[in-house]
């Protein structure tokens, strides 16, 4: 592919030339949902994911769409409309870099493991290899758009890396913006349909120009928002921040609720309606998950430290800690209330992803909940309908227990877990039922075939605040609902 001159209206306009080459480094969740929907928009525009992970790129181009490595509701009607025609998956990283009036910086940005920050500040050696591609593959004036979540100032480096490669004839240039992603996983294709607001951060006027006529397409110009590259940069980290406190807050109150005898659903309506508030993002849970709202917060925790404002890194701090100790909590009392013992007990797990409508099971809160449970020697009975059984057990370091040793012992024997094809299945022989995923089926289950099935007596425990409690009560189970007294 090589990019096509601006005709000659274009050039005696004096205007820039429109977008007609996009290439996206990094085919994840952020990266495949964001340019499907531009392509879908912008028919004109030729838009190439690229991806070194092959097995990741075949399933993108795989004529099975319920194949696809993402599972978002609706992604596979869009890419089945543009695949092909202007939206095209490839492992030809240099090919689209050269071809690319635009290029997006989505690759991953996890938190470090070891080194200065470990534990709190952002990885960006995938960044800083993706700025060094385009520097040595780019040709002619390229804009480059962080659409990762970064740290404040990250342009910084992406525009010294990218300096550095422009060269003193002038026939290599670029321009650098920020345009974080404000994506729900779940809702991503209706997040990315009817956003909010997007938000464009800059210096140079023209390349923030361009990048706003393609959401132009479909977005009111009014939802576009204009920043420098900073505010865009901290503007990401600060909603996930906010977001992630208001869960911990309502998780914290619902224990109190748990406690008193209040319901926590009760009070965060009588909260949610107080207009200063609003009721999103109070349902208690086990946790928050995913792949930003963790990650971001110790990024700012580590920022704030880095800056000498150790009291407000404390604050930011306390918020993940009490997302763990959510998830502890409710491991502990699952425990507790089998008798003080789970060793040997089958215990079916409803739930793995770290939110319903997705299959991104990062920092999911069943991880931890589920490592808990298999340290005290249980036996685990995992469904998720969108989950593999290879995912979890990477996430959780443990392979697979022999599908032929499905009898528990009680007493006896290592934690381990297995894989279960239904809600049914998992439940069979089980001493408990765990919800921690809000899946839909999850709320219809029908508690009078399942409880039967289970060795009594047997516990519900919903961690999602979404079963029927009153029918799972009527089948002779024993009930716990997050943030219910």
């Amino acid at each position: 592919m090589s990019r096509s001159a601006p005709d000659l209206a274009e050039v005696l306009s004096g205007q820039p030339a429109p977008i007609r080459q996009i290439c996206c480094i990094g085919a994840g969740y952020v990266g495949g949902p964001t340019m499907a929907v531009i392509a879908d928009h912008c028919p004109a525009i030729q838009v190439t994911v690229v991806d070194l992970n092959e097995a990741r790129i075949a399933a993108w181009n795989d004529p099975d769409l319920s194949r696809l490595p993402v599972y978002e509701p609706g992604l596979d009607a869009v890419v089945g409309r543009c695949r092909g025609r202007n939206l095209h998956f490839t492992t030809a990283v240099e090919a689209a870099i050269a071809s690319a009036d635009m290029v997006f910086l989505s690759v991953n940005t996890p938190t470090k493991t070891r080194g200065i920050g470990a534990g709190q500040a952002s990885d960006l050696r995938w960044i800083e290899a993706s700025a060094r591609q385009v520097a040595a593959c780019a040709q002619g004036h390229t804009i480059v758009v962080e659409k990762s979540t970064l740290p404040v100032r990250t342009a910084e480096t992406v525009k010294a890396i990218l300096t550095a490669a422009q060269g003193a004839g002038g026939q290599t240039t670029f321009a650098v913006l920020s345009n974080p992603e404000f994506l729900a996983e779940g809702t991503a294709i209706n997040d990315l349909e009817h956003p909010d607001r997007v938000l464009i951060g800059g210096e140079d006027p023209e390349a923030i120009d361009a990048l706003a006529a393609i959401y132009g397409h479909w977005v009111p110009a009014e939802r576009i928002l204009r920043t420098n590259l900073w505010s865009s940069e901290l503007s990401k980290l600060t909603a996930n921040a906010f977001l992630a406190q208001r869960i911990s807050s309502i998780n914290a109150i619902g224990a109190l609720c748990e406690a008193t005898g209040a319901d926590v659903r009760e009070v965060a309506r009588a909260i949610g309606s107080d207009s200063r508030i609003g009721s999103k993002f109070l349902a208690a849970g086990p946790g928050f998950g995913g792949s930003c709202f963790q990650k971001d917060i110790l990024n700012l925790v580590y920022l704030c430290g880095h800056y000498g404002l150790q009291e407000v890194a404390n604050y930011w701090q306390q918020v993940v800690e009490l997302n763990s100790w959510q998830q502890h909590r409710i491991a502990n009392l699952v425990v507790r209330s089998l008798f003080g013992t789970v060793t040997g007990k089958r215990l079916a797990v409803l739930g793995f992803a770290f939110k319903g409508d997705t299959n991104d099971t990062r920092e999911s809160p069943a991880i931890r909940i589920c490592l808990d449970l298999i340290e005290e020697g249980a036996h685990l009975a995992i469904y998720d309908p969108k989950v593999s059984s290879a995912q979890i057990a990477a996430d959780l370091g443990q392979a697979e227990a022999d599908q032929g040793q499905d009898q528990p012992q009680p007493g006896q024997g290592e934690g381990r877990w297995q894989l279960a094809r239904s809600a049914g299945e998992a439940a069979r022989g089980a001493d408990a039922v765990l919800i921690l995923t809000e899946w839909r089926e999850f709320r219809q289950l029908d508690w009078a075939a399942l409880a039967p099935s289970m060795r009594q007596p047997a516990w519900l425990f919903d961690g999602r605040a979404i079963a029927d409690t009153a029918a799972a009560r009527s089948a002779g189970l024993n009930v716990w609902t997050v943030g219910e007294g």
